[in-house]
């Protein structure tokens, strides 16, 4: 059986090898053609400022419930995700503190995907019910 795999073409060996791209063309068409058009593309982590999502029940933070220090929140929350890997939180009364305690990989680990995109924080926000 080893012998004849060895005699028979690997799958990458049938497809033609593709032109190497030119350094001034589009970098779009040097893209394989597997790959998604642009305008099904979900924007990277760079091209947005940040993450957000709805935390409902009391967040607990190294064995602490957070709660809001102007006006004493302790659920519903937004959960910000920042660009730069912070985490900021906001109650429902719109204040906002950064949370050391949180990073980008709790919020990866917690967050669900991703199921809207927003051109502004008060659109997200709206969308989140705040």
């Amino acid at each position: 059986m080893l012998q004849r795999l060895a005699r028979e073409p690997l799958p990458f060996d049938t497809i033609p090898a593709e032109e190497p791209a030119s350094a001034g063309s589009d970098p779009e068409a040097a893209v394989g053609p597997d790959f998604l058009p642009p305008e099904f593309r979900a924007p990277s982590r760079q091209d947005v400022a940040g993450f957000m999502m709805r935390w409902m029940q009391p967040l607990v933070v190294d064995g602490e419930v957070r709660t809001c220090w102007q006006c004493g929140a302790y659920r519903d929350w937004i959960v910000f995700c920042m660009r730069d890997d912070s985490v900021w939180l906001r109650c429902g009364s719109g204040h906002e503190t950064k949370e050391p305690g949180l990073d980008a990989a709790w919020y990866n680990r917690n967050s669900g995907p991703v199921d809207q995109w927003h051109p502004s924080v008060e659109d997200g926000l709206r969308h989140l019910g705040h």
